[in-house]
C-alpha cells in the first residue's frame, strides 16, 4: 500500500461496531468510534427509533423528516437499520450482525436484556471474538440493576451536583449532560483496551459501565478529600476548593476567569493587577493562607476587577503569563472552535447540510473528517441486511 493512503488510515478502519443503545452516553460512545474510522450499525427500533430524535427543539431538516438537534450530536458516522427486536427474526438477523461484528454497544437494563432472549454467558459463546460494551445507569447486578436513570439523577446521586452551584439556593446541574459523557469516555477507553487485547489474544471480553460510577469516579480530588478528613466540600460557585484565586470576578463589562495554581503564579499575578503589597501581605502569603482567608482576598479583588473591562484583565494576565479570560457563551466558544478547525461541515445526509464540533482527536496533525451525517431512521437497512443475506426488520 503506498505510504500517502497509509497514512489517510483511520486508527479504527475496518473495525465493525453494533450499536444498539439510545439516547446518549451508548450513543456518544459508539460515534467516537466512529470518528476514529469504525464502521457503526446503528440498531433503532421501527417506530420512532431512539427516542431522542424527538427531543427538540431545535430541529434540523423539514416537515416529518425533521429531527432533534440532540439526536444528531450525537450519531453521525453512522448507518441505521430498523429492527424490531421484539420479533425472533429481528433477533435472529441482530445476532447474525452481531456475529460480523468486533464490538457491541448497548444499554440495554438487565431485564430487557433477558426479555429479548439474550443471556450473557450463552451471548459470550456464541460471539467469542465479541467485545461487549454494557452501559448501565447502576450496573447489571444488584437491587439497582433494573432501576432507570437520566442524567441529572446521577448527576444528583453520585455526588456531583453537591459541588455545584452556591452554598445557597437549589442544586444545580452542569450545563450538558456531564455524567454520560463521562460515562461514554470511560467506556470508550475500556471498549478500546478491550479490543487491544481481543487482537493480541483472539478473546473478546464483556465491559460494564455504569454511569453511576462514572459521576463518582468523576469526584477524584473532592472525593479524596472527603476519604482524608470526611468533610463534605462545599458548593463554591466558581472558586476551587484547594486554591486561592481560581474563580471568576465581575469586571466592568461582565465576568473574568482567573486560575493560580502556584506560588510562582502569584506573583505574577499580583504582577498583573499592580498590587506587589499583597505578595508579602501574611494573610496571602501562601496558598494555604489565600485558602483560609479567602473571603477577604475575594473582597479586595473585587475592586481591583472592577476598576477596569475584561480586555484591559486579558492583555495583562497575557503579558505576566497567568492563566485568565473572559467568559464566554456558546455562540463564542463555536466561533473559536471554528478557527481552530474544529467545526466541520457533515456530509450532505437525511436532514441538509450541516455542521458539527468535531472530535479532539488529532492524528499526525490531521483531524478526522466525518464520513457520515446522522442517519434518518432505517436510511440504510436495505443496504445492510441485503449484505448480510436477510430481509429481516
Amino acid at each position: 500500500m503506498p505510504t500517502s493512503k497509509r497514512k489517510n488510515r483511520a486508527p479504527l478502519s475496518g473495525v465493525r461496531v453494533i450499536d444498539a443503545s439510545r439516547v446518549l452516553a451508548g450513543p456518544y460512545l459508539a460515534m467516537l468510534l466512529g470518528d476514529l474510522g469504525a464502521d457503526v450499525i446503528k440498531i433503532e427500533k421501527p417506530d420512532g427509533g431512539d427516542q431522542t430524535r424527538a427531543w427538540g427543539p431545535p430541529w434540523v431538516g423539514e416537515g416529518d423528516g425533521r429531527v432533534s438537534a440532540y439526536y444528531v450530536a450525537a450519531n453521525r458516522n453512522k448507518r441505521s437499520v430498523a429492527l424490531d427486536l421484539k420479533r425472533p427474526e429481528a433477533r435472529e438477523t441482530f445476532e447474525q450482525l452481531v456475529a460480523g461484528a468486533d464490538i457491541l454497544v448497548e444499554n440495554f437494563l438487565p431485564r430487557e436484556w433477558k426479555r429479548l432472549g439474550f443471556r450473557s454467558s450463552n451471548f459470550r459463546r456464541r460471539h467469542p471474538r465479541l467485545v461487549h460494551c454494557t452501559v448501565t445507569s447502576y450496573g447489571t447486578t444488584g437491587p439497582d440493576a433494573d432501576r432507570p436513570a437520566y442524567d441529572v439523577v446521577l448527576q444528583a446521586e453520585s455526588g456531583l451536583m453537591s459541588l455545584t452551584g452556591f452554598p445557597t439556593g437549589e442544586p444545580v446541574r452542569v450545563g450538558v449532560a456531564i455524567v454520560d459523557m463521562l460515562t461514554a469516555l470511560y467506556g470508550l477507553s475500556a471498549t478500546l483496551a478491550a479490543l487491544r487485547e481481543r487482537d493480541r489474544t483472539g478473546r473478546g471480553r464483556r465491559v460494564e459501565i455504569a454511569m453511576i460510577d462514572a459521576g463518582t469516579a468523576f469526584l477524584s480530588y473532592a472525593a479524596q478529600s472527603w476519604l482524608a478528613d470526611g468533610r463534605q466540600p462545599p458548593p463554591l460557585g466558581s472558586r476551587h476548593p484547594n486554591l486561592a484565586p481560581y474563580q471568576a470576578f465581575a469586571a466592568s463589562d461582565g465576568w473574568f476567569i482567573v486560575g493560580v495554581g502556584s506560588e510562582d503564579l502569584w506573583h505574577r499575578f499580583c504582577a498583573a493587577i499592580e498590587k506587589p503589597a499583597l505578595e508579602a501581605d501574611p494573610r496571602f502569603a501562601t496558598n494555604e493562607a489565600r485558602v483560609r482567608n479567602r473571603d477577604e482576598l475575594d473582597r479586595l479583588l473585587a475592586d481591583v476587577f472592577a476598576a477596569h473591562p475584561r480586555e484591559h484583565w486579558e492583555k495583562a494576565m497575557r503579558e505576566n503569563r497567568v492563566p485568565g479570560g473572559p467568559t464566554a457563551g456558546v455562540g463564542e466558544a463555536v466561533t473559536k472552535a471554528r478557527e481552530r478547525g474544529q467545526v466541520v461541515s457533515l456530509p450532505t445526509g437525511a436532514y441538509g447540510d450541516l455542521e458539527t464540533i468535531a472530535a479532539p482527536f488529532v492524528f499526525g496533525g490531521r483531524r478526522p473528517v466525518p464520513a457520515r451525517a446522522a442517519p434518518a431512521l432505517g436510511e440504510h437497512t436495505e443496504e445492510v441486511l441485503r449484505a448480510l443475506g436477510s430481509g429481516a426488520g
